[in-house]
């Protein structure tokens, strides 16, 4: 029996990204390997302080349900899910925050629901797929706009009608660079306009407690809007958005991925009401991130034939100029791990083609001769 049309169009598809060279595949991580490719920026996923908190709640004598039965409208909700998102919003400096299940499903949830018919949406260019599938549901007109260029942003406002929403990242994810957020939050701010953050890679890092970006550069009563991802720098899943209460009761009232989801389970809430205790104390380990950071960038940089930009940070990005394509990257990838380092190759349709690169992240427990090791085997291996 012949396979279908559709069975035969999935299939050359896939033909076609082998041939590129840029057919996405599962792997496990291998143990032992030394991690500069996982997102537990401050190593709280595998921290024995935060498995003892765990263990303590599994162990009581009324210990969590292991599902949380429904969504949060229906028989989900809890009141630890109520205490943590109180706690949410006084950490992080907002008004209200309100639970969802990922980063992805509350850029999801926000973008769909907020802007409305008649709105307008500017997003970066280099905005996360969770950003662009939210603004694709949504009935707004949307534009993008050059990477981090303001003044680009300015010339497309003419475009703009009704309600006008800013989308940018705090940090991005693929090159590790920043937003110019504080010249944004005033560009917005003398212009009406809604300004959304998505701190997914900065939660966690930056503030003097961990609260973020937009807490360390004081610009909570600039920026409309938060999202803030727990899976990266707390170690654990789920997100929140963090601003106005009336966002909050709009959102549970018209956020589709708020509203249809199952709630997150009892223990991913303990887990990181545990994770959020931690934080406050946990300056050693941001500063010592940041250190190994600089230290990974200047190591790579003084090796022949690798290029790693400068305004990167914690997230890494490394280009091969002398070389072109995805085979060569992940060819430097794979032989990288069998030396024992996690690296990995991003290749397109994630980044654009002629981009692919290896994304280096640095962790606070990473140390200094495992950079130089790292740096040495690129060396050999590129």
């Amino acid at each position: 029996m012949h396979p279908s049309p559709l069975l035969q169009r999935l299939t050359q598809q896939l033909v076609q990204r082998e041939a590129a060279g840029t057919r996405r595949q599962l792997t496990v991580a291998k143990a032992g390997r030394i991690d500069f490719s996982s997102n537990d920026y401050l190593g709280l996923a595998q921290h024995s302080a935060l498995q003892a908190i765990l263990q303590r709640v599994l162990t009581e004598k009324s210990p969590p349900a292991a599902g949380s039965t429904g969504s949060r409208l229906l028989t989900g909700n809890s009141a630890a899910a109520e205490v943590l998102e109180t706690q949410l919003a006084n950490f992080h400096r907002a008004e209200s925050a309100l639970l969802f299940n990922s980063g992805y499903a509350a850029n999801l949830g926000f973008f769909a629901a907020v802007p409305r018919r008649g709105d307008t949406i500017f997003y970066d260019e280099a905005s996360h797929a969770s950003v662009k599938d939210g603004i694709r549901g949504s009935f707004a007109t949307a534009y993008s706009f050059r990477h981090n260029d303001i003044g680009d942003l300015e010339r497309r406002l003419s475009r703009a009608t009704g309600a006008v929403f800013v989308a940018v990242e705090a940090l991005y994810s693929m090159d590790g660079d920043q937003a110019p957020l504080r010249e944004l939050a005033a560009f917005c701010q003398q212009r009406d306009l809604h300004l959304i953050v998505d701190e997914a890679h900065t939660n966690g890092i930056y503030g003097p407690r961990g609260e973020g970006l937009v807490v360390e550069l004081g610009l909570e009563e600039q920026v409309f809007a938060r999202i803030l991802t727990f899976g990266k720098a707390l170690g654990s899943q789920g997100a929140c958005i963090a601003g106005p209460q009336v966002l909050r009761e709009y959102l549970l009232n018209f956020s589709r991925p708020f509203i249809y989801t199952t709630a997150l389970p009892p223990l991913a809430i303990a887990t990181l009401a545990a994770a959020y205790q931690m934080l406050p104390n946990m300056q050693q380990e941001r500063q010592r991130l940041f250190a190994l950071s600089d230290l990974l960038k200047t190591t790579l940089n003084a090796v022949p034939g690798l290029h790693v930009p400068e305004e990167s940070h914690i997230i890494h990005p490394v280009f091969f100029p002398d070389h072109a394509g995805p085979a060569h990257v992940k060819a430097v990838a794979q032989a990288a791990q069998a030396q024992g380092f996690d690296v990995r190759a991003i290749l397109p349709p994630t980044v654009p083609a002629g981009t692919e690169r290896l994304r280096l992240i640095v962790h606070s427990y990473n140390t200094e001769a495992e950079i130089e090791g790292l740096a040495a085997v690129l060396g050999r291996i590129n």
